[in-house]
């Protein structure tokens, strides 16, 4: 029988898990955890595979590997996203601003206002309008073409984001837009609503559009250098839905990796309830982060009405509560003298302050240390 090796790897934004399944003359099992490198997650994953002795299987490209990430997860609820210009028609361009008009909370009639997803200054608007039938209200003019090109060079972002009304039902105005940017404008990160949700509801499209886009020059550059150091080696990327993707195809569909590590998780406690007998679990998932729960019932469940930290997602995704918690959040004390915790996060570097790796902020693996819960004679990543 071939010998056959298939790689899981989960990069989160503390630590990055290996289990690598060999299937053949030996069937066997072996795990591996190090240390995430969160300026570049590709270079944990590349440690890994040395340290577990798989890079000549790698540089052979018989290593199939299938990866979930909280890149994206992490880089949405701690804001660390690509400059973005927002595109979308006359009069709409507080959309992301004015939202759905909720209140976070039914009874607070008072809460502290938040900071619109894109700045007024990166939101800019054009022609190219049309109606709930599909006909056009507005054109969208070669002088509309030219002022938006002017404007998108003047704000130097490094993504773009084009949510037109009713584009769904017909994408030609964005694809001019997109078009033009694509051939005037210094390589951007382009993203339009009519391809990443072709659905109504204008807010929602456009908070995906968004997303999308600011996390394309983020996630994109990740699995590019990813898939350059893995050579010929098959790399699937596990998206939201619990699905793999091609990561050529991945790059071009960040918002559907929001919950691909996440994801993950729920697949994998969903095939353990099944050889317990169990069938209804909730499941608790925290990281060094991000903090994932869910419901199952028998099955996953799925919905499009997801919420990443504030934001609603309305692509595909497993039903799934995630908030900026984990072990490696940051305690502080608010305006107020409150304690606060995250959701920003120390991360692996330089990580909590009792990893000795020049931490100064107090984190909640270092409270769990002073309180005597961590186990002293485990080893974690690295040593």
């Amino acid at each position: 029988m071939n010998r056959q090796l298939i790689l899981g790897v989960d990069a989160g934004g503390t630590f990055t898990d290996f289990v690598c399944v060999e299937i053949g003359r030996g069937n066997s099992l072996n795990i591996h955890k190090v240390l995430s490198t969160p300026t570049a997650p590709e270079q944990a994953i590349m440690n890994g595979l040395r340290e577990m002795g798989l890079t000549a299987f790698a540089e052979q490209g018989s290593l199939n590997i299938i990866h979930g990430s909280t890149v994206a997860t992490n880089a949405t609820l701690e804001g660390k996203l690509a400059r973005t210009v927002f595109i979308t028609n006359r009069g709409f361009g507080d959309m992301l601003k004015l939202a759905r008009q909720t209140r976070p909370k039914l009874y607070a009639l008072e809460f502290p206002p938040k900071d619109p997803p894109v700045p007024p200054e990166l939101c800019f608007e054009t022609g190219g309008r049309l109606a709930a039938d599909g006909a056009v209200i507005e054109p969208l003019t070669e002088e509309d073409l030219e002022a938006l090109a002017l404007k998108i060079t003047g704000a130097n972002p490094e993504a773009v984001a084009i949510n037109l009304l009713f584009s769904f039902l017909d994408d030609g105005f964005e694809r001019a837009i997109e078009e033009r940017i694509r051939k005037t404008i210094t390589p951007v990160f382009v993203s339009r609503s009519s391809e990443v949700l072709p659905v109504y509801k204008e807010y929602e499209r456009g908070v995906a559009t968004w997303l999308n886009a600011a996390l394309g020059p983020v996630v994109s550059g990740y699995l590019k250098r990813l898939q350059a150091e893995l050579g010929d080696c098959p790399l699937q990327i596990m998206q939201s839905s619990g699905e793999t993707i091609a990561a050529e195809k991945a790059q071009e569909a960040t918002v559907n990796l929001l919950l691909s590590g996440p994801a993950g998780g729920l697949t994998a406690i969903q095939f353990l309830g099944k050889q317990i007998g169990v069938e209804k679990i909730i499941s608790f998932d925290m990281g060094g982060t991000s903090t994932d729960v869910a419901l199952l019932d028998r099955e996953i469940n799925m919905t499009t009405e997801g919420v990443i930290g504030c934001y609603p997602i309305g692509v595909p995704m497993v039903d799934m509560h995630t908030i900026g918690a984990g072990g490696g959040s940051i305690a502080f004390i608010d305006s107020g003298g409150m304690l606060q915790v995250g959701p920003r996060s120390a991360g692996a570097d330089p990580g909590p302050a009792c990893y000795g790796k020049g931490g100064k902020d107090a984190t909640v693996t270092d409270a769990n240390l002073v309180l005597g819960r961590l186990i002293h004679d485990v080893a974690f990543a690295d040593n």
